[in-house]
């Protein structure tokens, strides 16, 4: 390919190599850091955090030093606190001990 001004052909700059990338993470990951469940359960990382350690809080696993929450227990989870009203026996139940 050659230039209207120029005789001698013209080529491409040499585009520079492309850094190693990790892969991407799924879309819909089955396994979130307590950061990310915090978020997706819409509370603080601290709370999480004092509940692994005073009782009350959704299942965790621990691989190695990593702490991570399965999807499937976060809903679990929420879906056990779920009350129709406030006067519900479960309800007046588990807030009482606050």
């Amino acid at each position: 390919m050659a230039s209207a001004s120029s005789p001698f052909p013209v080529r491409a700059a040499a585009t520079a190599p492309q850094p190693f990338a990790a892969p991407a993470a799924p879309a819909n990951p089955e396994f979130l850091t307590t950061d990310e469940a915090s978020a997706f359960l819409r509370l603080s990382p601290r709370t999480l955090e004092k509940q692994r350690v005073l009782g009350g809080g959704p299942r965790f696993r621990k691989f190695g030093a990593r702490v991570v929450y399965a999807v499937e227990d976060l809903r679990a989870w929420a879906d056990s606190r779920a009350y129709g009203m406030t006067s519900d026996p479960g309800y007046v139940q588990r807030d009482s001990v606050r």
